[in-house]
C-alpha cells in the first residue's frame, strides 16, 4: 500500500510515487463520476459520447467540399457534432435546423453581382513624401456654428467642414463651368429650362424640384450603360414637363396621395436625399446669387425665368422653416445659467443641446371647439387648457405638450409602472384622487363621456389588482386608496346607516350589476336554482376580465382579492388609513351579495384577524388621551371593523351563526355594549359610533332569533339606556355636538328591542309547536330563549319618551334631530301591540284598552297639530315617483359597480333627505293599520288621514307618473316610498267597509293598488298578494259597478260618445247566440269579481317560495328570516301587463308543448271559465280603469288578445269568449287607440310581431271556419301605415285564407281609409293585388274588406301619372291594358271606373258613370297600339 506524502518530501519524490502508482495499477480511492444533467442531452448517454469540454459547440462540418468552389449545386448535408449535447425538443433535429437557417457558401457566392463601374471616374491617391497618413487636429480647421444645421456634434462640423474646404480648392473651374452653362440656358429662351413659365406652386419640394437642373433621385448608376446619364436626363426632363401642365391644386393632390400610398421610412429616405447637405444648399443659393446678376443686365421682357428666382429662393428658405419644426436661434440670453469659457470643455458652447435649458413657451390659446386633451393636477383637479402654472409645481415632467401643466391619463398610467417607487406610488396616489372626484360629478359638464369607464376599459382595476400585489409598502397603500376611491363611496354608506332603523330598513337590496345581457335565452326554462348554478359554472369558466367587465366585485374576488388584504392586515400592517380603506373595500364586497359573503367568510384567518386586530377588549388606554396620534390601529377597537361584521352578518342566518360561534362575537358585543361609551378608552365620536355599531350588529342577529340570550345577561344595561334617553332632549336643545351620534346610538338600541320584541313573540307558538311534536314534522325549530313576559316591561319606557318627544313636532331643529328615534319609538309600538294580541297569555281586553287610550291620549291629538298637517304637504315634494331625479344615477355611474348615487349628499327636500316626511309617516301608518287590524272600532277614528288634501295630491299624482328606470338607486329609494303607499291603502280597505262616506275615495286608491302591483320591486310578494287578495278585485273599489257604470257605458255606445265611429261587433261563425250589451257584460264581469280573484291568484302560484320568505319578514317571524339581502332586482314582481297573465300562461303552455313535439290534450278543464274570467276583468279595466293600463301599448293589447285564437282549436267559438273579445275589440277600435296602435316599435314580452301573425294566418286556415271576428284580428295589421311584409304574407303566401275572409263591411269596425291611404307604392304588392283580382282569388263575396282595399289601389296605381322610374312606368300600363283586356266586365268596371270610398253602398265604393277626360285621354293613349291591333271593345 502506498503511503501518503510527507512534510519536506520534494517535487522529485511525489513524481517517483505516480510512477510507482501506475506502474501497480492499483484503482484509485477516489473516483470522479459526472452524472448527466437534465436539462442537457439524453439520460442514456455516457461519457463516451459526449465530445470534449473544448469542443462542445456547433460546428458545420462540409465533408464533401472541395478546394475549388463548385458551380451551382445542392449544398453539402450539415452535421452537429454536439447533437445530444444540446437541449431541444423531441420532435426537432438540430441538422435540420442548421439546414433551413445556414445558407451553403456556393448560394451566397452564386448571387453576386457586379456593379457597372464603367462610367465611375477614378481617383488616385495624392503621393506624399509621409510613410503614413498625416493627422489633423481640429483647431487647424475653421467652421462656423450654423443655426439649423441640424443636430451634428462638433467632429462631425469639423469633418463637414473640411471636405467643404477640400471640394472648393480642387475644382474652382468646374464651378465657374457650371455657373456658365447655366447663365447661358436662362438667357437662351428656347432652352429646356425656359420652355414655359413654372407654375407658382408655394409646395417646398416642388420649388426645389423645378429649380434643379438635375434629377435629385435618379443617378442613372445601375443602368450599366454608357447613356446612364442622358437616360436619367429624359426622365428628368419628362417629369418637368409633367409638373408644368399640373395646376397647384393637381399638384397638391397628387402629392397627398403619394404620401397616402408610400411607406414613412421611404418617404423619409426621399425628404433626406431631397434635401441634401447644408454644402449642397449653399452651392444653389450661390448659384441662385450669380444668375440674379447675370439676369439684372437683361431687358424686362427676357427675365421670365429670372424673375421667378426670389420666389423660389423664399420657397426653398420656407421649407427649411418647416423641416426644423420652427425652430428659433438660441444665444446666450435664452439660457438660465450663462457658459463660460473657462468652463471644461466649453470652448465652443454647442446651444442646440442646451435648448432643454430654457424656458418653456406659454401655452398656446386654443379658439377651437376641438376638444383637448384632459390633463390633472397632482390634487386629481382638472386643469383648464389655458391655465399658465409655474414649473417648479412639479407638471411639466412630460413629453407631449411640454407647455402645459398636468398628467393626462395616459401618462399616470405609464407612470405607475415605472421603475421608481416614488413614481409609482404618486401615479396611484393622483389616479385615485382623479376617481374620487370623478364620482363626485365634478367633472361632469367639463370633460366628454365617463372618466370611470375609460378608465375601466384602459384596464384600470386590474392596474390596481397588479399595483396590490408590489412589495413596496407606498405602492400597496396608494393602490388601496385608489381602490376605496373606485368601489366605495361613504355618502353611501352614510344614507344606508341612516336608513337602517326605517320600517323594514335593515334589509337591503344587494349590490349586484344588472346583467341582463349576461343571460341566455335558454336560461328561461331552467328553474331559480338550476339558473343560478348554471351561471356560477359560467363565471368560473370566464377570464378574469370578461367579469369584472360587467361586475368589478365578482371580478376582483376571481382574482382572489380577499386573501391579499387578509396578508396586508395580518403581516404587512399598514397605517391606520390604509387599514380603514381595506376595512371599507370589504364592507362594499359584503354588500353584493351572500355569495360574496360566504367567500370573505371561508377566508383563511381573514376575520379571525379583524377581530383580532381591530376588535379586541382591551387595549393600550393612551388612545383615548387628547391630541394623541395613533401610527397603528392594530390592537385598538375600531367602529369600521364592527360595522363590517354587521354588514357581513346580514349576508344571512348561517354568516350571523358562525360569526357569534367560531368568531366569539358574542363576547365582543358584550364588551362593547355592557361598558357605556363615555367609559370607553377611545376618543369619544369613535366610542360612540363603536357602541352603535355594535347594537346593530345585535339588532341584525336578533332578526333571524339569534343572540338573544345576550338579552337577559345585558338586560339591566338596556333598562339604564332607556332610562337615559329623555335626556337626549335636553341636549338636542342644547346644541349638543355629539347628539346626532347619540341619537343613532339610541335608534340603533330600540331597533334591536323591535327585533328581539319580534322574536318574543312567537316564542309561544313555537312552544306549542314543540311540546305537541306530531311525527309527521320533518323539521322542529326550538324556541328562542327570550319570552313574553321579559320584553313587555320595556314598553312603558319606550311609550312615556315617545309622548315626550312629540310635544317637540312643532320645533322644526329639535324635531329634525329627534325624527329618527320618534319614528323607531312608533315603530316599536306597532310591532309591540301586533305581538301582544297574539300572546296567550295576555288578556284580550286588556289589550284593546291599552290601543283605545294609546288612540286617544296620543295619535288623535298628533293627527290634529299643524305640523303633521305640514308632514302630508311635504310628501308630494319629496316623492321619488313625483319627482324622478331625485334618484336618477350620478353623472359617473357605471353599470359594473353598484352605486347608490348619494355622493355629495341629497336634498333637503328628497325621500332620504334630513326634511323627509316619508320614515316617520310610514310608521305612524304601520301603528294605525295594526291598531285597526287588532281594534275594528277604532277604524273611524283614523278616517280623516285618508282626508287630508297633501295625501290625496300626492297619491293622485304618483299613480299616473311613470316610475324611474330600475337602478340600485332607485329600487332602495323606492322601496320605501312603496311601504307608505300599501299602508295607505290597507287603511283604506278597513274604511271602505266601515265608513260609508268613503266611496268618494275608491276610485284614486283603486288606481293606486293597480299601479302599485305593476311596480312593487323583489322582496315585497307578501304586499302584492296583499293588495291582490283585499284591493284590486274588492267591489268596494270599484263603486261604478253600483252607482250605474254599466248603464252608462251602455248609453256610451248608443249616443257614440268619445268617439266618431260605430262600434261594431262581428258576428260568429258558431250557432247563434245572442248578441250583449257592453254594459251587461259589465255587470256580469262585476258580479264575478271574486272568481276573478281566484283565477289570478292560482295563476300567481309560481311565485309562492319567494311569496314565504316576504311573509316571514314583514309578519315579524324571524326565526324564518334567512337573510337582510332581499333578493337581486331586474325589474318589478308583476310585469306591467300582468292583468293579461292568465292568457299568456296559457298560450306559453300550448306552444311550449308544440315546440318540443307533444300534441296538448289536457288543458285546464276550466280552461273556458279562465279565458273569459280573463276578458272580463279586462274589460273592467278597459272601461272603468283605461289609465291604469296606458302604459301597455295598443299593439302589446292586441297581441295578447290575439292568444285567445292561438290557444286551443276552437276556443274562441265559445259564447262568452267570443262576446268578450269582441267587446275588447271594439274598444280597440276607437279612433284614439288606431292611432296610437305601432306594430313596427319593439312591443315587451314579444320578439317578432311578425313571427305572430304568420302564427295567426296559419291557425285562421286551419280553425276559423270563416269567424267574422277572428277575420277582423286578421285584418286589423293590414293597414297601410304598417309594415308592407304583413300584406305580403298574405297576399303572397296565404292566398288561400282571402276565400274565408269573409268580414263583413258593415260589421267592420275599422274605417277603410285606414287601409287605402295613401295609396300604395310597392310595385311587388301591387302586382299581387292585381293578379289575385284577376285570378278570382280575392272576390267581393269571399273578402269584401281587401277586395275594396285591393281595387282602391290598383285603380290608383295605373291612372298614376306621376313622374316615376321606367320600370314602375312600364308595370302601370302593362296593368292598365291588361285591365281594358279583361273579360269579367264587373271587375273591369270596378278597376277603371272606381271613384271614392262610400261605406253606405254595398260595394263599399262608389263608380263614375264615364271616365272624367283626363283619364279617359290617358286611357286611349296608353290602349291605343292595342286598339289597332284587336276588335273594339264597347263597355
Amino acid at each position: 500500500m502506498l503511503s501518503r506524502p510527507k512534510p519536506g518530501e520534494s517535487e522529485a519524490d511525489l513524481l517517483h510515487f505516480q510512477n510507482q502508482f501506475l506502474a501497480a495499477r492499483a484503482s484509485p480511492a477516489v473516483k470522479i463520476v459526472k452524472k448527466a444533467d437534465k436539462r442537457k442531452g439524453e439520460e442514456g448517454s455516457t461519457d463516451a459520447e459526449k465530445p470534449p469540454v473544448q469542443d462542445r459547440k456547433d460546428v458545420v462540418m462540409l465533408d464533401d467540399f472541395p478546394d475549388i468552389l463548385p458551380a451551382l449545386t445542392p449544398a453539402p448535408p450539415k452535421k452537429s457534432k454536439i447533437k445530444s449535447a444540446c437541449v431541444h425538443f423531441e420532435d426537432e433535429d438540430p441538422e435540420e435546423r442548421l439546414e433551413s437557417h445556414d445558407r451553403h457558401v456556393t448560394a451566397v457566392f452564386s448571387k453576386i453581382i457586379e456593379r457597372d463601374t464603367s462610367a465611375e471616374a477614378v481617383t488616385m491617391p495624392v503621393p506624399t513624401g509621409d510613410p503614413f497618413p498625416r493627422t489633423f487636429h481640429r483647431s487647424e480647421i475653421k467652421s462656423e456654428v450654423k443655426v439649423g444645421s441640424g443636430r451634428k456634434s462638433i467632429f462631425a462640423q469639423k469633418m463637414a467642414a473640411r471636405r467643404a474646404a477640400e471640394k472648393e480648392a480642387t475644382a474652382p473651374s468646374a464651378e465657374c463651368v457650371q455657373t456658365r452653362a447655366a447663365a447661358l440656358d436662362a438667357l437662351d429662351p428656347e432652352g429646356s429650362a425656359g420652355d414655359a413659365p413654372l407654375p407658382s406652386i408655394r409646395d417646398d419640394k416642388a420649388g426645389d424640384f423645378l429649380t434643379s437642373q438635375r434629377p435629385c433621385l435618379i443617378t442613372g448608376e445601375g443602368l450599366g450603360s454608357q447613356k446612364s446619364e442622358q437616360e436619367a436626363q429624359a426622365i428628368h426632363k419628362e417629369n418637368l414637363e409633367k409638373l408644368r401642365s399640373m395646376s397647384e391644386e393637381e399638384i397638391l393632390q397628387e402629392q397627398e396621395r403619394l404620401l397616402a400610398q408610400l411607406d414613412s421610412s421611404l418617404i423619409a429616405f426621399l425628404k433626406s436625399r431631397h434635401g441634401g447637405s447644408e454644402s449642397q444648399k449653399k452651392e444653389l443659393k450661390t448659384e441662385q446669387t450669380r444668375l440674379e446678376e447675370s439676369v439684372e443686365s437683361l431687358p424686362v421682357a427676357q427675365r421670365g425665368v429670372g424673375s421667378s428666382l426670389p420666389m423660389q429662393e423664399s420657397c426653398l428658405e420656407e421649407s427649411e422653416r418647416k423641416e426644423e419644426n420652427m425652430k428659433v436661434e438660441i444665444t446666450d440670453d435664452d439660457l438660465p445659467v450663462k457658459p463660460k469659457k473657462e468652463w471644461i470643455h466649453m470652448d465652443n458652447v454647442e446651444f442646440e443641446k442646451l435648448e432643454w435649458m430654457k424656458d418653456l413657451p406659454s401655452p398656446r390659446q386654443k379658439k377651437t371647439k376641438k376638444g383637448m386633451q384632459a390633463r390633472f393636477s397632482l390634487k386629481g383637479e382638472l386643469i383648464p387648457a389655458d391655465a399658465d402654472l409655474p414649473t417648479h409645481l412639479g407638471l411639466h415632467h412630460h413629453g407631449e405638450e411640454a407647455e402645459r401643466a398636468g398628467y393626462s391619463l395616459q401618462e399616470l398610467f405609464h407612470l405607475s409602472r415605472s421603475q421608481v417607487i416614488q413614481q409609482r406610488t404618486l401615479a396611484l396616489q393622483v389616479l385615485g384622487r382623479v376617481v374620487q372626484k370623478a364620482r363626485a360629478g365634478e367633472f361632469a359638464s367639463s370633460l366628454k363621456g365617463s372618466i370611470l369607464r375609460l378608465l375601466l376599459d384602459a384596464g384600470f382595476l386590474f392596474l390596481l389588482r397588479f399595483s396590490l400585489d408590489d412589495a413596496v409598502d407606498n405602492v400597496m397603500s396608494a393602490s388601496v386608496g385608489a381602490l376605496r376611491a373606485l368601489l366605495v363611496s361613504l355618502d353611501d354608506e352614510k344614507y344606508l346607516d341612516w336608513t337602517f332603523s326605517w320600517y323594514q330598513g335593515m334589509a337591503a337590496f344587494p349590490f349586484v350589476p344588472n346583467s341582463e345581457e349576461e343571460e341566455e335565452e335558454e336560461e328561461e326554462e331552467l328553474n331559480g336554482t338550476e339558473k343560478s348554478q348554471d351561471k356560477k359554472l359560467k363565471d368560473e369558466n370566464k377570464p378574469d376580465p370578461d367579469v369584472a367587465r360587467y361586475d368589478v366585485v365578482k371580478g376582483l374576488l376571481k382574482t382572489r382579492i380577499q386573501h391579499r388584504l387578509r396578508y396586508i392586515l395580518e403581516v404587512v400592517r399598514p397605517v391606520p388609513t390604509v387599514v380603514l380603506d381595506i376595512l371599507h373595500i370589504l364592507t362594499h364586497i359584503a354588500r353584493h351579495s351572500s355569495e360574496a359573503c360566504s367567500q370573505l367568510l371561508d377566508c383563511p384567518r381573514l376575520i379571525e384577524t379583524i377581530v383580532r386586530e381591530f376588535l379586541p377588549t382591551q387595549w393600550d388606554p393612551q388612545v383615548a388621551e387628547p391630541g394623541c396620534l395613533l401610527t397603528s390601529l392594530h390592537g385598538v377597537a375600531c367602529a369600521t371593523a364592527m360595522k363590517f361584521i354587521r354588514v357581513l352578518a346580514s349576508g344571512g342566518r348561517n354568516a350571523t351563526a358562525r360569526l357569534l360561534n367560531k368568531f366569539e362575537m358574542k363576547s365582543r358585543l358584550s364588551r362593547f355594549i355592557a361598558e357605556d361609551p363615555l367609559d370607553l378608552l377611545l376618543p369619544r365620536e369613535e366610542a360612540i359610533k363603536l357602541s352603535t355599531e355594535a347594537f346593530r350588529l345585535w339588532a341584525v342577529a336578533a332578526g333571524y332569533g339569534q343572540a338573544c340570550d345576550l338579552y337577559r345577561d345585558l338586560y339591566p344595561v338596556l333598562v339604564r339606556i332607556l332610562q337615559s334617553l329623555p335626556e337626549l332632549l335636553s341636549a338636542c336643545r342644547g346644541k349638543s355636538p355629539m347628539i346626532e351620534l347619540s341619537v343613532q346610538r339610541a335608534t340603533a338600541v330600540v331597533t334591536l328591542l323591535i327585533n328581539v320584541t319580534q322574536t318574543a313573540g312567537y316564542t309561544a307558538e313555537l312552544q306549542a309547536k314543540l311540546s305537541s311534536n306530531s311525527s309527521e314534522d320533518s323539521e322542529q325549530l326550538p324556541p328562542p330563549p327570550v319570552a313574553w313576559n321579559q320584553v313587555s316591561g320595556l314598553q312603558p319606557f319606550l311609550e312615556t319618551s315617545l309622548k315626550k318627544f312629540l310635544q317637540e313636532i312643532s320645533q322644526t331643529e329639535s324635531w329634525q334631530m329627534l325624527q329618527p328615534l320618534t319614528t323607531t319609538y312608533v315603530i316599536y309600538l306597532g310591532v309591540y301591540y301586533s305581538a301582544c294580541s297574539q300572546q296567550p297569555s295576555v288578556n284580550p281586553i286588556d289589550c284593546l284598552e291599552e290601543l283605545e287610550r294609546l288612540t286617544s291620549e296620543v295619535l288623535q291629538p298628533l293627527l290634529s297639530q299643524p305640523a303633521i298637517h305640514n308632514m302630508w304637504d311635504l310628501l308630494r315634494p319629496c316623492s321619488a315617483l313625483c319627482n324622478p331625479l331625485s334618484c336618477s344615477p350620478a353623472p359617473e355611474s357605471i353599470f359594473s359597480i353598484a352605486s347608490l348615487s348619494c355622493t355629495g349628499g341629497k336634498p333637503p327636500l328628497s325621500l332620504v333627505g334630513s326634511k323627509s316626511p316619508f320614515p316617520f309617516l310610514t310608521a305612524l301608518l304601520f301603528l294605525i293599520n295594526n291598531i285597526t287590524h287588532i281594534h275594528k272600532g277604532l277604524t273611524s277614528k283614523y278616517s280623516s288621514v285618508l282626508g287630508f288634501r297633501g295625501l290625496k295630491d300626492y297619491l293622485d299624482q304618483s299613480w299616473q307618473t311613470r316610475p324611474p328606470s330600475v337602478t340600485p338607486s332607485s329600487v332602495w329609494i323606492l322601496r320605501h316610498e312603496y311601504h307608505l303607499q300599501y299602508f295607505v291603502l290597507m287603511l283604506a280597505r278597513r274604511m271602505a267597509g266601515t265608513c260609508p262616506d268613503y266611496a268618494q275615495h275608491a276610485s284614486l286608491h283603486h288606481c293606486v293598488a293597480m299601479a302599485l302591483l305593476s311596480r312593487l320591486l323583489p322582496g315585497s310578494e307578501h304586499l302584492a298578494y296583499e293588495v291582490l287578495l283585499d284591493l284590486a278585485f274588492n267591489p268596494e273599489f270599484l263603486p261604478e259597478g253600483k252607482a250605474g257604470g254599466p248603464e252608462a257605458a251602455d248609453f256610451s255606445d248608443i249616443l257614440h260618445l268619445g268617439t266618431s265611429a260605430k262600434l261594431a261587433q262581428p258576428g260568429s261563425a258558431a250557432a247563434f247566440f245572442s248578441k250583449a250589451t257592453r254594459g251587461a257584460l259589465l255587470k256580469e264581469s262585476y258580479q264575478n269579481l271574486p272568481f276573478i280573484r281566484s283565477c289570478y291568484l292560482s295563476h300567481f302560484v309560481h311565485l309562492q317560495p319567494t311569496l314565504m320568505r316576504s311573509q316571514a319578514s314583514y309578519q315579524g317571524r324571524n326565526y324564518l328570516i334567512q337573510s337582510m339581502l332581499l333578493p337581486e332586482v331586474k325589474g318589478p314582481i308583476l310585469p306591467s301587463d300582468w292583468p293579461f297573465f292568465p292568457l299568456i300562461s296559457l298560450y306559453n303552455k300550448v306552444t311550449n308543448a308544440e315546440t318540443h313535439g307533444a300534441v296538448l290534450n289536457s288543458l285546464p278543464l276550466d280552461l273556458v271559465n279562465t279565458v273569459t274570467w280573463n276578458l272580463q276583468w279586462v274589460l273592467l279595466l278597459e272601461t272603468w280603469r283605461a289609465k291604469t293600463l296606458q302604459s301597455i301599448p295598443t299593439a302589446a293589447k292586441l297581441a295578447r288578445l290575439m292568444c285567445v285564437f292561438l290557444t286551443g282549436a276552437d276556443l274562441f267559438l265559445e259564447a262568452p269568449i267570443h262576446r268578450y273579445t269582441a267587446a275588447l275589440l271594439s274598444v280597440y277600435c276607437q279612433p284614439k287607440a288606431l292611432d296610437s296602435l305601432n306594430l313596427d316599435a319593439p312591443l315587451p314580452g314579444l320578439a317578432s310581431f311578425h313571427d305572430l301573425y304568420i302564427s295567426l294566418l296559419e291557425q285562421f286556415e286551419g280553425v276559423s271556419f270563416g269567424d267574422p271576428l277572428f277575420g277582423v284580428f286578421v285584418l286589423l295589421p293590414l293597414q297601410k301605415r304598417f309594415s308592407v311584409h304583413l300584406r305580403l304574407s298574405v297576399f303572397g303566401e296565404h292566398t288561400s285564407i282571402l276565400r274565408a275572409l269573409g268580414v263583413p263591411l258593415q260589421q267592420f269596425p275599422v274605417p277603410l281609409e285606414r287601409y287605402t291611404s295613401p295609396p300604395e307604392d310597392n310595385l311587388n304588392l301591387l302586382r299581387l293585388y292585381f293578379r289575385t283580382l284577376v285570378t278570382g282569388a280575392l272576390r267581393h263575396t269571399w273578402c269584401p274588406v281587401l277586395y275594396v282595399v285591393a281595387v282602391a289601389h290598383v285603380n290608383s296605381f295605373i291612372f298614376s301619372q306621376d313622374g316615376t322610374t321606367q320600370e314602375t312606368d312600364a308595370a302601370r300600363k302593362s296593368m292598365l291594358r291588361k285591365t281594358w283586356l279583361l273579360v269579367d266586365e264587373n271587375l273591369k268596371k270596378h278597376l277603371l271606373y272606381y271613384r271614392l270610398l262610400n261605406a253606405e253602398s254595398p260595394l263599399g265604393f262608389d263608380l263614375y258613370e264615364q271616365l272624367p277626360p283626363m283619364r279617359l285621354k290617358y286611357l286611349q293613349s296608353v290602349t291605343q297600339k292595342e286598339n289597332e291591333n284587336a276588335p273594339a271593345l264597347v263597355l
